[in-house]
């Protein structure tokens, strides 16, 4: 049996009344899970000694750190080999064309031609695809691309083009760079025993900010071009025999996905198999929310990270951790993803030549460093509040409706478990007063500015309270 509905609560001065609606409201979707897109500290932290790239799986892939179960692979484009560096650490993502001696004009690369393909390439990324695959049980894989190889370009980089509105990718390439993308997707799929559900051909494409003195790859769409690349991409992973479906838009905030959307013939929304959104914008949330919905296509919020850009870089800033738990708060109940998929988990130092940096990532460490230097690695409040989400609300469970603004919840797949998760941001402490009949408070675990995924002794009548500045999962048990 599931919850009882209940009448919506009456807070008191200083309590919060938290009311579940199960019984009421259509249920959410499955949840499938939580993880990162590996770029670009993995294309770093791969290649660094094996003490130190295990401790960095284990902290976001292991049963004791995490515990995600999602990875996005990034394909990169590739620049050419003599153009000087500019891209930020581990934004250089290698390709995995090479180029004959000989080679020359815009199109002397034969995708057909084993001469023009190099599988030693990407080492460092692809370790991550094996340490992923050991520790989870049924990982998910989706693979992404934020540009072209740059002899596909109009820039001939792979930063974007000259105007961050123009499309950089030359025109009639739409094959080819499919063909690329799809025979990768093939390959690392034989190489590494993975299987990659998914493959996402544009990302953030209807921006202005992809332009070629960029420091990461990145390459603008119209709606029109996008929809001509989804529809290449898709006939190359039939050509190629693999099962991988398409991911589309990827687009940067909800507002542009709706503009996206609508900018597709229904025979390309047909081959999208996933819907992708990234959440640094949330207004019209719900309409993306709506088009998944009616559309029967699985939705994931599959990028995001929420640091407070002009506070300094804090290890221990709870100010950023609570921004973030915030809005995975709101993503999952705005959008009601399938999954919630952070951005780079492990970001470099940035409070450099007595500049106050910034509070990118759940782990800090040096990127810059060489790969046999040693590798401070510190873990922040963010870290704590992701797990908080992350560590309790498991894949096969279904997200539930909850009357507070603040509080999110999760009904595991036997209807026995129920999980809530609150943010108080406030200087006060909250009483929180939960309608949930029949429920009974299993465990009680908090991060504030003192405590980290703390547990809290287990009593018969825990008293449910909210620390300031916290973050407080409870797990509740309902009888057959």
């Amino acid at each position: 049996m599931g919850l009882v509905a209940a009448a919506p609560l009456q807070a008191q001065p200083g309590q919060v009344a938290i009311t579940i609606r199960p019984a009421i409201d259509r249920p959410g979707p499955t949840f499938e899970g939580w993880g990162t897109a590996l770029a670009w500290f993995a294309e770093v932290t791969g290649g660094y000694p094996d003490g130190t790239r295990e401790r960095l799986a284990d902290l976001l892939y292991g049963p004791d750190g995490l515990g995600w179960t999602i990875a996005r692979y990034n394909i990169g484009g590739g620049n050419a080999a003599d153009t000087p560096s500019y891209l930020r650490p581990g934004a250089a993502v290698p390709g995995f064309w090479r180029r004959p001696e000989n080679a020359t004009g815009e199109d002397w690369w034969r995708p057909d031609d084993p001469a023009m393909w190099d599988w030693s390439a990407d080492a460092n990324q692809r370790w991550w695809l094996d340490a992923i695959r050991k520790r989870v049980r049924a990982p998910i894989f989706e693979a992404f691309s934020n540009s072209p190889p740059w002899f596909m370009t109009v820039s001939g980089r792979v930063s974007g083009a000259e105007k961050g509105t123009d499309d950089n990718l030359r025109a009639g390439q739409e094959g080819r760079f499919a063909t690329y993308l799809a025979r990768v997707v093939g390959e690392l799929q034989r190489r590494h025993h993975v299987t990659f559900r998914t493959l996402s051909p544009v990302n953030e494409p209807n921006t202005d900010y992809w332009f070629a003195t960029n420091t990461q790859e990145g390459s603008h769409w119209s709606p029109a071009r996008q929809a001509a690349m989804i529809d290449a991409a898709a006939a190359a992973l039939t050509d190629q025999g693999l099962t991988t479906t398409i991911a589309a838009p990827d687009e940067t905030n909800s507002h542009l996905f709706v503009r996206d959307w609508a900018g597709y013939p229904p025979a390309t929304r047909a081959r999208i198999g996933q819907l992708n959104v990234h959440s640094y914008g949330t207004v019209h949330q719900t309409a993306v929310r709506d088009i998944a919905r009616v559309s029967g296509i699985r939705l994931w919020m599959s990028e995001n990270d929420t640091p407070l850009e002009k506070d300094p870089e804090d290890f221990d800033d709870m100010s950023s951790a609570l921004a973030f738990a915030e809005h995975v708060i709101h993503d999952l109940k705005r959008l009601e993803p399938s999954a919630w998929v952070f951005w780079q988990a492990i970001e470099t130092l940035s409070a450099k030549d007595g500049a106050g940096g910034s509070n990118w990532g759940l782990v800090k460490m040096d990127l810059r460093a060489v790969p046999d230097a040693p590798h401070p690695i510190h873990i922040t409040a963010k870290y704590w509040a992701m797990a908080m989400f992350s560590r309790y609300i498991r894949p096969g469970y279904r997200l539930v409706p909850v009357d507070d603004a603040d509080t999110v919840g999760a009904m595991a797949p036997d209807g026995r478990t129920l999980v809530l998760v609150h943010m108080n941001p406030g200087p006060f402490s909250r009483a929180l007063t939960i309608a949930a009949p029949r429920a009974a408070v299993r465990e009680i675990i908090v991060t504030d500015a003192t405590r980290q995924a703390f547990h809290i002794a287990s009593k018969p009548r825990p008293a449910l309270i909210a620390s300031p500045e916290s973050v407080t999962t409870i797990v509740m048990t309902i009888p057959k």
